[in-house]
């Protein structure tokens, strides 16, 4: 629980105090550990001392004033956090502090922010890791500010749920984690969280004429599922913007097999479709004034006598036909049929698809910034904003239409791959073909989604990215007309 409140700091086991390295404090005590160059503030740097009370004070360096960034505030306060956890604290003060270009409400996120990753650990199936989750007080807040601070520390709390149900639904293990049980998963947040939900299965996919997905499907024995999630915040406004998530709970690659070393991970390839479910989550429980659709198209790609092979010209919902070159790029024939049912069906003015699609994504832009494709500037300017606000980054490559002579089909309108060349920008490309011209973002998170290495708000696993982002991207008009 976090909470701003004023009372007598003997009553907490621990203060944690943030220190800029440039700016002087009215404490002794700090004044005289800069002198001795003991603790400095600089960034990245952590001191605590235990109190005449035998209870402790963390120190933590935030660098220079002008130079602090809103991500570095948050991985500042995962480590001071990481540091009361291993000090055995349950209930704990920080102070407040003002930080450049942030405003109240958005330093208070951030500290949500930092307090509830921080303790985050996928322990369903390791019982000596459980998660950190102590008792929080905000202190030294501006108290005009105080009411405003609570609700920011509510709806916050909501958004970083969400980012840990990705988190869950990514490290689950795919034999836990299939079709039917990912549908089963979104049914009960939906239940919870206050949307609605609608499963179709494989009959009623195949009446819709959902060909792509179901050839990507048809090699495993688990049968796809169409999830389908309607979050109608704003009933007296008919626009609504929709959300499509990569929903392969397993990819093999199909007959165009990984190498074992790059399959272990291969349950993240659902990485799109958990974001997606913790943003819906979000929206929900934060009632939120907007009306979103969101679609997950889920299945395996499997290999079985059944499954579909290089060479082989499939359907689709939209009527084209395509060439599959290589079945390990499926993802991209199901989110083509999701996104064509979301428009037709659903009826949304725009779409954004979220997606673990390319390995060329990390050679171009790393672990830390999504790639993203779009047809609309304004869209694409939404995104950025959205981004800023929620410490997210994102990178837009070029669709010229110069990239598309790489993916069109020799026996067919389309084939599944440009080839080797410009992998990202194609494989955007080739969804933007079904997206009838409306305003439209393709994020390709197969760098951001998960994480080897890990940090100290986040540990090794999915990272619950774009979820903030996408919470950020739908609610930017309910803030602009609200103030």
């Amino acid at each position: 629980m976090i909470e701003v409140k004023d009372l007598n700091v003997d009553s907490l086991q621990c203060t944690i105090t943030f220190v800029y390295e440039d700016q002087q404090t009215d404490s002794k005590i700090l004044e005289r550990l800069k002198s001795k160059k003991v603790f400095e503030g600089k960034s990245e740097q952590i001191f605590y001392r235990t109190t005449n009370d035998l209870n402790y004070e963390i120190f933590v360096g935030l660098g220079k004033y002008e130079e602090l960034e809103r991500n570095d505030f948050v991985n500042a306060i995962a480590k001071a956090m990481k540091q009361a956890e291993k000090l055995n604290v349950d209930n704990l003060g920080i102070y407040f502090i003002k930080v450049k270009e942030l405003c109240t409400g958005a330093t208070t996120k951030a500290i949500v922010e930092g307090v509830k990753l921080s303790g985050y650990k996928f322990s369903k199936y390791n019982k000596g890791k459980e998660s950190y989750n102590p008792y929080v007080t905000i202190l030294g807040a501006p108290k005009e500010k105080a009411g405003k601070m609570v609700e920011k520390i509510a709806e916050a709390s909501n958004v970083i749920d969400g980012v840990i149900l990705a988190r869950d639904l990514v490290n689950e293990p795919a034999n836990i984690l299939y079709p039917e049980t990912l549908a089963e998963r979104a049914a009960l947040v939906g239940k919870e969280s206050g949307f609605e939900v609608e499963i179709l299965d494989k009959n009623e996919i195949e009446k819709l004429g959902m060909k792509a997905f179901l050839e990507v499907a048809k090699g495993s024995i688990h049968e796809p599922k169409l999830i389908v999630m309607r979050y109608m915040g704003n009933p007296k406004n008919n626009e609504k913007i929709g959300l499509v998530g990569k929903g392969l709970t397993f990819d093999t690659g199909g007959y165009s097999l990984k190498p074992s070393t790059s399959m272990d991970t291969m349950k993240s390839d659902m990485g799109g479709a958990a974001a997606v479910i913790g943003t819906m989550q979000a929206l929900a429980k934060n009632k939120v004034q907007k009306n979103v659709i969101a679609v997950v198209a889920a299945c395996e790609n499997a290999i079985s006598g059944g499954s579909y092979k290089p060479g082989d010209i499939i359907g689709s919902m939209a009527g084209k036909n395509i060439e599959v070159l290589n079945t390990d790029a499926e993802g991209r024939l199901t989110l083509v049929d999701a996104i064509t049912y979301i428009i037709e069906k659903e009826n949304v003015e725009k779409i954004v698809d979220v997606a673990t699609l390319t390995g060329a994504v990390l050679v171009a832009l790393g672990t830390e910034i999504t790639g993203v494709i779009s047809n609309n500037d304004d869209f694409y300017d939404e995104l950025l904003v959205a981004g800023k606000r929620s410490g997210e980054k994102f990178w837009r490559l070029p669709n010229d239409k110069c990239f598309k002579k790489l993916y069109k089909g020799d026996f067919a309108e389309l084939k599944n791959t440009g080839g080797r060349n410009a992998g990202t920008i194609t494989a955007g490309m080739f969804i933007e073909e079904f997206v009838q011209d409306k305003p439209w973002l393709h994020l390709d998170i197969a760098g951001t989604s998960w994480t080897d290495n890990g940090n100290d708000c986040t540990p090794k696993g999915g990272t619950g990215a774009p979820v903030k982002t996408l919470y950020e991207l739908v609610v930017k008009h309910v803030c602009k007309h609200s103030k």
